[in-house]
């Protein structure tokens, strides 16, 4: 174990998923999910209401942007993309981790100039739970969220990536007893997310009752974290380790139903391998009330403020002609639109 992050690490991560390596040997589940088809919808397309709650704030769409960012000159400039395009879309923002902000050695953009271009955006702040047996605890849970003025804070699961990491925190013992003493003390909601390895219903029903305020499925079929270190390995024994678990996890979709059945009360977000429009209307469907994307913007994040809009436009226009073709005029008739059986 390391607590130091070593120079470059976060720049690292960015090359292999910006490259297309990492990516999980399983899908997400999403493609044996099919709609019944609806040849005569009784609606207006241009009508249709894609809002959703969340953290007291209305939503245009029920999206969340899940930030993946590296090292500190190109996730500054990412993190403020990714600001103003939920702001002008009306989609929530949860920034990558926040410790080397808190420890001082970079801010990756991570200040209040992220509030300011995203004034009426849900934004939650982030620390890993495995950082909170480390030194980590309610002054600087409390310093990530006021750093960037964020209404929640997540806390995200990593165990299968710190495994895998040459220098990674591998002693989680206590680390739940420390997470659940942070939820209770903790003044604003606290959300908990795995991070591509999935939630299952028990985690997540454990989550729930330490007090939680939604749970973050972070399902298998997206990136894969324990082949992305497995990349930027330098020994071959910590390259041939991480690729075992090439296929590690529970897909996303199966998770997502996982944890509704475990957890009906709870604010579930659905994430991991969401591709396009279609995935999060069936992530919506199977019990997500809101869902996350990562790695699919980082491309368009590189690029332009612009890039990043245009990428959630054509989700957004994908997911409102699911309602569309279910005859679903809100996201409440979305979950209980008929499903083909499988094959």
């Amino acid at each position: 174990m390391n607590d130091v992050i070593p120079p470059g690490r976060k720049d690292q991560h960015l090359d292999v998923v910006l490259a297309g390596r990492g990516r999980h040997a399983r899908d997400a589940g999403f493609d044996a999910i099919r709609f019944v088809h609806e040849a005569l919808p009784d609606l207006d397309h241009d009508k249709i209401d894609l809002g959703a709650d969340f953290l007291g704030r209305r939503l245009k769409a029920p999206l969340l942007i899940s930030s993946m960012t590296g090292g500190p000159a190109r996730a500054e400039a990412i993190n403020a993309r990714l600001a103003e395009a939920a702001q002008h879309l009306g989609l929530a923002l949860a920034v990558g981790s926040q410790r080397t902000a808190i420890e001082g050695v970079s801010s990756g953009g991570l200040d209040l100039n992220l509030r300011r271009r995203a004034p009426d955006t849900p934004i939650l702040a982030n620390i890993g739970a495995s950082q909170l047996t480390r030194g980590f605890g309610l002054d600087e849970a409390r310093r990530a969220v006021d750093m960037i003025g964020a209404d929640a804070l997540t806390i995200h699961l990593n165990p299968l990536q710190e495994a895998c990491q040459p220098e990674g925190d591998r002693d989680w013992w206590g680390v739940g007893a420390a997470l659940e003493a942070l939820i209770r003390r903790l003044e604003i909601p606290v959300v908990v997310k795995e991070t591509g390895a999935g939630l299952s219903g028990r985690t997540a029903r454990r989550l729930i009752d330490m007090g939680a305020a939604a749970v973050d499925v972070a399902g298998a079929g997206g990136s894969n974290w324990a082949l992305i270190e497995g990349e930027r390995a330098a020994d071959p024994a910590d390259k041939a380790h991480a690729a075992a678990f090439a296929d590690w996890g529970m897909p996303t979709a199966r998770a997502i139903v996982d944890v509704r059945r475990a957890c009906p009360e709870a604010v579930v977000i659905g994430s991991g391998g969401v591709r396009d429009g279609v995935d999060a209307a069936r992530a919506v469907r199977l019990g997500a009330d809101i869902v996350g994307q990562a790695a699919g913007l980082l491309k368009p994040a590189t690029v332009s403020t612009e890039a990043v809009v245009e990428h959630f436009q054509r989700v957004t226009r994908q997911l409102r002609t699911v309602c569309f073709c279910t005859n679903s005029a809100n996201l409440a008739q979305l979950r209980r639109a008929p499903l083909q059986p499988f094959d």
